[in-house]
């Protein structure tokens, strides 16, 4: 994904950590943008395919199987998390993997601006990607197809930033993982895909059989999918959702922490 090398947007002549560490915010930024394939698949593709689901009829009517809800209605939080697996799970490892890969943390560990600092970058600008695609797909939901918005708004911020936190982790475990860039988006690809059944895009976790909804739940997107589900219909998430989540990222994030290695 992205080739350019960020060691130039911080010389050794850095000023202070603190300013070099908004010099490489802003050059990850750029290179970021610079990016359509991975724009593509953050922003517009979840937004796309919900687009697509909601042109369907049958989509549009309301069924007594779920609460007299519409199915176009349960996809909107399952582009929401689609948008998340795009981003930390199928964006980020492959670039912070092939900064590794070609000695750019190596080099940046002799300036002013430690490589942690370019990880941070990296998860703030996918996260931000991430939360921009959500509220994309909420407003088309919204606009296109009549989808009501969350009824707990606070409940449904804090699913959304649990949700993002846990993906955002995870993206970071796969980057500790990896030894190259082809090991990364191997991985990447199986989790990928994994993360997509469990969060409900291609059957929503409320339509699946009770036995593997059991299991689903205890997933984080499975969570995260049940917990944005919860909101939107004006409830509060139950703890098991939300601890289902906050346990995932704490742990995950236990482990990209001790496995991860800049060299």
């Amino acid at each position: 994904m992205t080739t350019a090398n960020p060691a130039t947007a911080t010389a050794t002549t850095a000023p202070a950590p603190a300013s070099a560490r908004k010099a490489v915010l802003r050059s990850e930024t750029r290179l970021f943008l610079r990016e359509p394939g991975a724009l593509f698949w953050i922003v517009v593709f979840p937004t796309a395919l919900l687009t697509i689901l909601g042109l369907i009829p049958s989509f549009r009517e309301h069924t007594d199987d779920l609460g007299g809800r519409r199915v176009i209605d349960l996809y909107v939080p399952v582009a929401v998390l689609l948008a998340m697996i795009m981003s930390g799970l199928q964006a980020m490892p492959p670039v912070l993997t092939g900064y590794r890969e070609r000695g750019i943390l190596r080099r940046m560990s002799t300036t002013p601006v430690r490589p942690s600092a370019l990880l941070t970058a990296q998860i703030a600008l996918h996260g931000a990607a991430a939360l921009g695609s959500a509220a994309l797909a909420m407003a088309v939901g919204r606009v296109a197809f009549g989808v009501e918005l969350p009824g707990q708004p606070v409940a449904y911020v804090l699913a959304l930033l649990l949700s993002t936190a846990s993906v955002l982790t995870l993206g970071a475990l796969l980057c500790a993982l990896s030894r190259t860039t082809k090991a990364a988006a191997a991985i990447s690809s199986v989790v990928n895909l994994l993360m997509m059944f469990t969060a409900g895009v291609w059957i929503p976790v409320q339509s699946m059989p009770d036995t593997l909804r059991d299991i689903v739940r205890f997933t984080p997107f499975g969570a995260a999918s049940e917990a944005l589900d919860r909101a939107a219909s004006g409830s509060w998430p139950g703890f098991t959702q939300l601890g289902v989540m906050a346990l995932w990222t704490a742990l995950v994030t236990l482990l990209a922490t001790r496995l991860f290695r800049w060299e």
